[in-house]
């Protein structure tokens, strides 16, 4: 029985870690930072935070949604390397319970709020069967002195903790090393600390609407009565009620200060520091104060351009990893971001053709962006359409012969 009651609270994250090991302390050190709105931000709680929930949420699926496929380089030209045992544990599911959707998912919301994602690349005679995501709380880093080589100590829930190399782990982390979510609890905690005081102001009258001026004194009783009266017509899912006063009682409506006319903005503002933290522009979150048609689209752009193209370059960098040193020769793994700019395919297209007609780039060259193979005739320079006297080859036409009628 009492193994039973173990095994359940480990399943619902109340198992004991021991204090000796890092993770631990670090765990009980960010839990216990209150930041100054007097917030205790913590992963779970920022999720509550409907801005940092819209970011975590475009951030996960965005990258999720590209396709990542193993390569094999074949010359000058690169195809798919699906023979290979990492190709479908990318591509299609890393394990038998999880696609690759939900584990890309998984491990960039781990790198956000940890500022780590880590997985276990299990191996059988030296192939990788299947990537397994750990809980990024479990898993302490140390590093050798002299090479800087680094070990991954996991604490499991049942026996004793299990040391790894970095080969066996597949290791994502953030550019910084550290958690966004940890890093920017200040502005987390204002956004929640406004979030809840907003809540008070409608359900239970945190600022008054004015104030109740009696010509005289009110005893007790009549005090009592007028204060019930009042609370039962005026608050919570009643409010705006006809209210009744006695005695000649006034009702005095308060004017907004400048503070009550800044608090909206305040609340703006604070979509704008959490989108800032975790690299997402704000029509993204759905702050259009400000948008339009023409910056938004470039907005979004970037958002591709300087925040997703970067996380892909350090994914791509930890999945190398786990290949042997002769197999980063002739494999790499890569995003296709072509979903990214399906959008604006019109306009790449036409980038695309313009090169080749120009020309300065080969039909070889650009297919080669997209991973595809050569084809014959690829690799010589078109002239455009519209010239004369120019044939592929770079050699002048021959001129017409002119024949005379007899």
């Amino acid at each position: 029985m009492a193994r039973l009651f173990d095994r359940l609270k480990n399943i619902f994250g109340f198992g004991q870690k021991s204090l000796y090991d890092p993770a631990s302390w670090q765990a009980l050190i960010d839990f216990g930072a209150q930041t100054a709105a007097g917030i205790l931000v913590s992963p779970r709680l920022a999720d509550r935070c409907p801005a940092v929930h819209a970011g975590k949420r475009i951030r996960c699926e965005t990258l999720a949604t590209l396709s990542l496929k193993l390569y094999r380089r074949n010359g000058d030209a690169s195809e798919e390397a699906v023979d290979h045992p990492l190709y479908n544990l990318l591509h299609d599911r890393p394990n038998g319970w999880t696609s690759a959707t939900e584990f890309v998912t998984a491990l960039e919301n781990d790198v956000i709020d940890h500022g780590h994602g880590y997985a276990f690349a299990n191996r059988v005679n030296g192939k990788i069967i299947e990537l397994i995501r750990l809980d990024p709380t479990s898993v302490a880093v140390t590093f050798d002195l002299i090479t800087m080589e680094p070990t991954y100590r996991v604490t499991v829930s049942s026996g004793p903790a299990r040391e790894y190399s970095w080969r066996d782990i597949l290791h994502v982390s953030s550019w910084n090393k550290r958690s966004a979510v940890r890093d920017c609890a200040e502005a987390i905690g204002l956004a929640i600390a406004l979030e809840r005081h907003a809540s008070k102001i409608l359900g239970n009258g945190a600022r008054p609407s004015g104030v109740i001026k009696a010509k005289t004194k009110l005893s007790d009783v009549a005090y009592a009565r007028l204060k019930k009266s009042w609370r039962n017509e005026q608050s919570g899912e009643s409010a705006g009620g006809t209210a009744i006063l006695e005695d000649g009682a006034e009702f005095e409506a308060l004017t907004f200060s400048s503070v009550d006319l800044q608090f909206q903005e305040m609340r703006n503002f604070q979509i704008l520091e959490i989108g800032r933290a975790l690299g997402i522009p704000p029509t993204l979150l759905y702050e259009l104060g400000r948008a339009t048609w023409a910056n938004a689209e470039e907005m979004g752009q970037a958002f591709l351009s300087f925040t997703m193209l970067g996380r892909c370059k350090l994914w791509e960098g930890a999945i190398s990893r786990l290949l042997t040193e002769e197999e980063q020769k002739v494999y790499y793994p890569e995003f296709l971001t072509d979903t990214l700019v399906r959008a604006d395919l019109a306009a790449r297209f036409e980038a695309f053709a313009k090169a080749c007609g120009g020309p300065w780039m080969a039909p070889d060259e650009v297919r080669a962006i997209d991973n595809m193979g050569p084809i014959d005739g690829g690799a010589t320079l078109r002239p455009p359409a519209n010239a004369v006297g120019v044939t592929p080859d770079n050699k002048p036409a021959p001129k017409p012969s002119l024949q005379v009628a007899a």
